[in-house]
């Protein structure tokens, strides 16, 4: 099993996959707002939502949807601008006429298309634009418009995130899987977070797409967080068009399965870790892993715990060498911990033993900080459990950007 990423690779990689763009002018001016991404042919599919209660309506569309077309998607329609959230019935609406306009404008049968939304909750939807829009975006479709489809669902994104993996299989086959992602903020789980769509060309039975994508997105989307906030619209979605002609796969224990969940599992991380690098306002990319846990589940409820602690957050903004604000946030996480078993260390620089304070060049250890990319190590020293989540600072600008977002 090989798995290389594709230079320049993005959601219309893999084979028999096209997307388009336009501009609805929903919100912003002078740039596209509107992406199609659209298979030759029928897809498997699996998705993962919010688990936000208050649901924006085309998180209860695409719901509904994958309960009766798992295996006969063909397209997604994004639209950024305008979140389709507390919409009440004429949001509802508004979603389904974007599918129904979508299908039509492709020629694609019904209940084989997806739809997103992104932008300002609570705002009523401009259909009119976005239908012209989806009618001019279909003429336009081609496999090298990847990347503009990646920079039309952007929204407080500072830049467009996509990629793409080759995966060799077992079984002598060739693969690939691309990707985009968008977010910068209300970025944590439970979802997965953010919106993003993957592609595939392989061929795989939608139950077993289900299962490696669940199982990834523990490892990549639900293992970032910016600010805590789960949003409204969080939508993860997976479609596989089996171009490749590879050996249909049914079991994500098999060396083809092992070799495909390898490769989803690559480019979730990859487009995971782009929205914690690309955070409103972040200076700093933060890797935090913590080990000897009782279990992985405490010990990603421990790093969680520090990923979203504003004092911490905030803390590494100033590289400041604060200790005491990590341990805290270990302390409360709910994982089972002894203070008197942690070790800590920031940049590779020990600083906590036994619970208790280690002797440390201050200057040296703020110095360890003060770069773009840092990592925050506990060992809580009571088991096996490991795990690794990513996040970034808080700094003045994401106040900045969150207080203008609607003026």
């Amino acid at each position: 099993m090989t798995i290389t990423f594709v230079e320049d690779g993005h959601p219309a990689s893999p084979a028999g996959w096209a997307a388009a763009t336009t501009a609805c002018g929903i919100k912003y001016r002078d740039r596209d707002d509107l992406a199609l991404v659209v298979s030759e042919r029928a897809c498997s599919a699996a998705a993962i939502f919010t688990t936000n209660l208050v649901k924006a309506a085309p998180v209860r569309y695409d719901m509904a949807l994958m309960q009766r077309s798992a295996s006969s998607l063909r397209a997604v329609v994004i639209n950024a601008g305008n979140a389709n959230a507390c919409t009440g019935s004429d949001g509802d609406a508004a979603a389904l006429a974007m599918v129904r306009a979508t299908e039509a404008a492709l020629g694609l049968p019904e209940d084989s298309v997806f739809v997103m939304s992104t932008g300002t909750i609570g705002v009523p939807v401009p259909v009119a634009k976005i239908l012209n829009g989806i009618g001019v975006a279909a003429q336009g479709l081609d496999a090298a418009h990847g990347p503009a489809a990646a920079r039309a669902i952007m929204t407080t994104d500072t830049k467009p995130k996509y990629c793409a993996v080759q995966v060799a299989l077992p079984s002598g086959s060739s693969i690939t899987l691309g990707g985009m992602s968008k977010g910068a903020g209300m970025i944590h789980p439970n979802m997965a977070t953010l919106l993003a769509t993957i592609t595939s060309d392989a061929a795989i039975t939608p139950a077993c797409l289900d299962t490696a994508l669940r199982r990834a997105a523990d490892l990549s989307f639900n293992s970032i967080s910016i600010d805590g906030d789960t949003s409204t619209n969080d939508t993860l979605l997976v479609m596989a068009n089996g171009a490749a002609g590879n050996p249909e796969i049914s079991d994500l224990d098999s060396p083809d399965g092992a070799a495909f969940f390898a490769g989803l599992t690559a480019i979730c991380q990859h487009l995971a870790q782009a929205v914690v690098r690309d955070g409103e306002g972040a200076t700093r990319f933060v890797t935090i892993t913590v080990r000897g846990a009782t279990s992985n589940a405490d010990a990603k409820l421990a790093a969680m715990t520090i990923a979203k602690s504003p004092l911490v957050k905030t803390a590494l903004y100033g590289a400041d060498p604060n200790w005491g604000r990590v341990l805290c946030a270990i302390g409360y996480s709910g994982a089972t911990v002894d203070p008197d078993r942690v070790l800590l260390s920031f940049g590779g620089m020990r600083v906590l033993e036994a619970g208790l304070p280690l002797p440390f060049d201050e200057c040296a250890a703020s110095d360890l900080l003060n770069v773009a990319e840092i990592a925050i190590d506990a060992d809580l020293g009571l088991g096996d459990g490991a795990a690794t989540v990513w996040t970034c600072d808080f700094s003045l600008d994401y106040v900045r950007i969150n207080a203008e977002y609607r003026t």
